[in-house]
């Protein structure tokens, strides 16, 4: 390869040559960095302020498949100790600190990573970099897997401006259709609007939060070891899947599983975050706290069917769904809100039974009959 490609100059949006496969271990494995934005990452990369790695590893979604997840987060923690787990296939790494140590720039540090994890778990995988998070997992989501989409700050303006608004992290679909009955159909056209006008469409936070992010703007610092204070689920769709009562079945069974776990390892969880994949690799992400911290498959669906509700899918083409169980702690510790409703006591002492029956007859011995159907 005799030099990066520029984004617009004969490279396509995933940052490779057209005509040219990536090699054995990617694109960028001998530190040639692709800049989607028309700006490479080269030297020291200490100019370019991209130092944020988004790694999507691409895993079996297979049920008896082995869980990878924790020993490939500790690969690239064996470059920086900021590595934050996304489950279920997901990591972030801010590298700034591993370039200066390391003497590498960030295009190299990428191609280590591809390396290693292809080595030592036979895992290929698709790497962002950009210089926040926010900017990084854009980035991957458009990143073949062996190869890398790098974002430069330099380049940043560019690579967003003509970005759909339905790309921006956040926006779903409802909002899209939104903002772009108002013209504001692009992230560009998002950042040139008065802050006040997207207010009066989304509203005080919304508006606010949505210009930050059209302009590249992610205060969000990389948490490491957020692994351990989570749980996750996730269900893929063999097709594109418009039927909502489909997703909802998916989604009881995601809140289901995530409901058994808490309760065998005696912990609880303050929110759900869920997120939605869609058919063009984009996604959508909520979150919502629960009334209380629970482990109770019932107020997880609740949550879960409130958060699906909310985003307005109607006729979305989803590829997947991830469930995230948040802000785990023991529940011998956690405080609960005494119920006069008898049904409340009676879904317990169900659940305790249904417990009971799977760890002796197997995960499958109970299911809700909307699942068994």
């Amino acid at each position: 390869m005799s030099g990066p490609a520029r984004y617009g100059e004969g490279a396509d949006p995933y940052g490779e040559r057209a005509g040219e496969a990536p090699g054995p271990y990617g694109e960028d494995a001998t530190g040639g960095a692709e800049s989607a934005t028309g700006g490479a990452a080269g030297g020291t990369g200490e100019g370019s302020g991209a130092g944020v790695l988004c790694v999507r590893f691409r895993l079996s979604r297979e049920p008896g498949a082995p869980d990878l997840l924790p020993a490939l987060l500790a690969t690239v923690e064996g470059l920086t100790p900021l590595v934050q787990a996304l489950p279920p296939d997901t990591a972030l790494a801010d590298v700034r600190g591993a370039r200066r140590y390391f003497g590498r720039d960030v295009a190299e540090l990428a191609a280590l990573v591809r390396v290693r994890t292809l080595a030592l778990h036979g895992v290929v995988c698709a790497i962002g970099v950009g210089p926040t998070p926010l900017i990084a997992r854009m980035a991957a989501r458009e990143a073949r897997f062996g190869a890398t989409v790098t974002v430069t700050e330099d380049g940043l303006a560019a690579y967003l401006d003509r970005k759909p608004v339905i790309a921006l992290p956040g926006v779903g679909p409802a909002t899209a259709r939104t903002l772009c009955s108002y013209g504001l159909d692009s992230a560009g056209r998002v950042a040139a609007a008065p802050l006040g006008t997207l207010q009066r469409i989304l509203g005080a936070r919304a508006g606010r939060e949505l210009r930050a992010r059209a302009h590249g703007i992610d205060p969000t610092p990389v948490t490491p070891d957020a692994l351990s204070r989570a749980l996750s689920a996730h269900r893929a769709f063999d097709r594109d899947e418009l039927d909502r009562d489909r997703q909802r079945r998916a989604l009881l069974s995601l809140t289901e599983e995530l409901g058994t776990r808490l309760r065998a390892e005696e912990q609880v969880c303050a929110s759900l975050q869920l997120t939605v994949r869609y058919a063009d690799r984009s996604t959508t992400v909520r979150s919502r706290a629960l009334p209380e911290p629970s482990a109770h498959t019932r107020a997880l669906t609740a949550a879960a069917y409130g958060l699906h509700e909310a985003l307005g899918l109607q006729r979305a083409r989803v590829r997947g769904l991830v469930l995230r169980a948040e802000g785990l702690r023991p529940a011998a510790g956690a405080a609960h809100q005494l119920s006069l409703d008898p049904e409340d006591d009676k879904a317990h002492r169900l659940e305790a039974a249904a417990d009971r029956a799977r760890r002796r007859f197997g995960a499958g011995a109970v299911v809700p009959g909307t699942l068994a159907a």
